[in-house]
């Protein structure tokens, strides 16, 4: 009992800083803090602990008991995603250790934006943690920019929190592209939760490419793009894999922006290799912008220690400017 304690004060030591910006993060990464296959994820006063092999499981009751003596959590849900075909990505079994099922919907801070999440909705909360410096430096980069009629587009949205911190940044529309209705009407809560009005044009339901292919026919011009896609998704019958269809997307995006315009890609997905990955992006954008240039490229925040060493965590980011 005593290792298990002494591994998991060590990382909440290790992210103690991170209050100062947020309430939600990741509290311990598997491996990287010295468990693997097991991760803790902090969302305000609620807390989400997954295992992802059988193997983490060897600990549960030990580590159940750690996390409830030194967090105190209103809220805990253990989620156990031991299938290895990932079949159970929506349907995890999901136990509730602490606090009732009307305790998982809540809100937390994220800079000076809020978001709701909710900890039984399948695996994902509503809010992606890994993506927390993106979000905010899609704010910051906005609220550097003079020019009026500002536009930025999300791709793939899922809950529209990049929107959220463009909109706050002071982009005058910020439009969300995602398959599912479900998912933007809570896009639609965050807007309501940040005080933004909805405006015309900012909630498409349909896939990502259509919409960029439609923009493009349209001759919308936008100054940020975020491109997060899933690995694999489909929408009446069409199939998007993040292997194939990513890097012509890449290109198409860049030729929907504004000279000065900036264009983030990401993937979650586990074979890509973040300085192969970040080459293609640069390369695929610079078919339809000759001169853009790679601003950066990374893994996961330092929240997620060893990121890149298991499946459970990785991610490859890119970003560009045209």
């Amino acid at each position: 009992m005593s290792g298990i304690l002494e591994k998991f004060r060590k990382a909440a030591s290790l992210r103690s800083t991170l209050e100062e910006v947020t309430d939600a993060y990741r509290l311990f990464n598997g491996i990287g803090d010295g468990i693997p296959g097991v991760t803790l994820d902090r969302f305000g006063g609620r807390y989400q602990l997954q295992f992802f092999s059988a193997d983490a499981l060897k600990d549960y009751e030990q580590i159940k008991s750690v996390v409830l003596d030194l967090f105190q959590p209103e809220f805990l849900v253990a989620k156990f995603r031991t299938d290895p075909s990932g079949r159970s990505l929506e349907h995890p079994r999901m136990d509730v250790l602490a606090g009732t099922p009307e305790q998982a919907i809540g809100t937390i801070r994220e800079g000076g934006a809020r978001f709701r999440v909710d900890l039984l909705d399948t695996v994902n909360p509503g809010l992606f943690l890994d993506m927390r410096d993106v979000r905010l430096e899609v704010e910051s980069r906005f609220r550097g920019m003079t020019q009026g009629g500002l536009r930025f587009l999300n791709l793939f949205s899922y809950t529209c929190s990049f929107s959220v911190h463009a909109r706050l940044g002071g982009a005058e529309i910020a439009t969300n592209a995602d398959i599912s209705g479900k998912i933007l009407d809570k896009g639609r809560e965050n807007y309501a939760l940040n005080g933004l009005e909805l405006r015309p044009g900012e909630f498409f339901r349909g896939s990502a490419l259509e919409y960029v292919q439609w923009a493009l026919k349209k001759g919308l011009r936008f100054d940020g793009i975020v491109l997060d896609p899933p690995s694999f998704a489909r929408f009446k019958g069409a199939n998007f894999n993040v292997r194939e269809h990513l890097m012509p997307m890449v290109a198409q995006c860049a030729e929907l922006l504004n000279a000065g315009g900036f264009l983030m890609v990401s993937s979650n997905y586990s074979e890509f290799v973040l300085e192969k990955f970040s080459d293609d992006v640069l390369n695929a954008a610079r078919r339809a912008a000759p001169r853009a240039k790679k601003i950066w490229s990374r893994s996961q925040s330092a929240d997620f220690v060893g990121a890149g060493r298991t499946k459970e965590s990785s991610l490859v980011a890119t970003l560009v400017e045209v």
